[in-house]
């Protein structure tokens, strides 16, 4: 269950959660962001800084702000190269001179089946200049005197997104909010391995959710369970629009998302794509016409 303390969300106010973990809210507030993108301080003393977020100044300050009186960052941790996550890195590796530490860049991770498709338009704005000075691969282990974080590669919302397990706890990243569920937008985005990756984290059992965005969430597994299960619902809605009548994913998603502004269509759209490319991969869909944002699916 989401923990829905929201008057504890306020952009360049450090909110310690518990003993060894701050957070810091960014001012870029958005459909796809939330209240903004959540950077974590973790530990005491020397620290890890987790998703530094959008290159913007003021944020950077309240970073530097957050630290206390002789506090030095170790290292800068980023759990996926999208612009509101990742963007800061290197003006702030500057500044505190740490490393920036992920699991490789923009390309990284990348479903190379997708290669072909081009820009399918709309997505969070991957960020192809961004370069980790250090890459970690699935099962590493990060520490500093008084933290130990164990790297999970979980490509599906992007390529090159890795959770960070800690004690009972999750930091996820964009994988798995209390606030809304991800987008999964291909070519960057992969539905399967997105599945594959929930299906890990549930194995984890975590106590407790640090998302990308929005609150804390208080019961990680329950809240695992609820997205796997909505996925499978979507998947379920999909399948029986497809058994009714064909059409492009737009049209689809306008019959399957009633509930929701007609702004976020494009975004569903995204979102029926992926789960589409995902059943054409288990021959339980199939497209006629040579782009995937404008083909005609119907069932196999």
């Amino acid at each position: 269950m989401a923990d829905h303390s929201e008057s504890r969300l306020r952009a360049g106010k450090p909110v310690w959660l518990e003993p060894g973990v701050r957070r810091v809210l960014a001012p870029n507030p958005s459909p796809l962001t939330g209240p903004g993108t959540n950077s974590y301080i973790l530990g005491e003393g020397r620290v890890a800084l987790i998703d530094p977020g959008p290159d913007n100044d003021a944020h950077l300050d309240a970073l530097l702000a957050a630290l206390a009186p002789g506090e030095r960052v170790e290292m800068i941790l980023v759990t996926h190269a999208h612009h509101d996550h990742s963007e800061l890195a290197a003006r702030l590796a500057a500044r505190v001179a740490a490393p920036v530490v992920a699991f490789g860049d923009a390309r990284a991770g990348l479903n190379p089946a997708f290669s072909g498709f081009g820009d399918l338009g709309g997505g969070e704005g991957a960020d192809h200049g961004f370069r980790p000075d250090e890459t970690v691969a699935d099962g590493a282990v990060v520490h500093g005197p008084d933290w130990k974080l164990e790297v999970i590669h979980t490509p599906g919302h992007f390529g090159n997104h890795i959770c960070l397990s800690w004690n009972e706890a999750m930091f996820s990243g964009d994988q798995a909010m209390g606030w809304a569920t991800s987008i999964v937008s291909p070519p960057d985005g992969d539905m399967t391995a997105y599945m594959a990756s929930m299906d890990r984290l549930i194995a984890r059992a975590p106590d407790r959710l640090y998302p990308g965005h929005g609150a804390e969430v208080s019961d990680g597994l329950s809240r695992l369970h609820e997205l796997i299960a909505h996925r499978r619902g979507r998947e379920a809605q999909i399948l029986a629009a497809l058994a009714q009548e064909g059409g492009t994913a737009s049209e689809l998603a306008t019959r399957i998302y009633t509930d929701i502004p007609l702004g976020l269509i494009p975004a569903a759209t995204r979102n029926v794509i992926a789960h589409l490319l995902d059943l054409e991969a288990r021959s339980r869909a199939i497209a006629s016409g040579p782009s995937r944002l404008t083909a005609r699916w119907r069932l196999a």
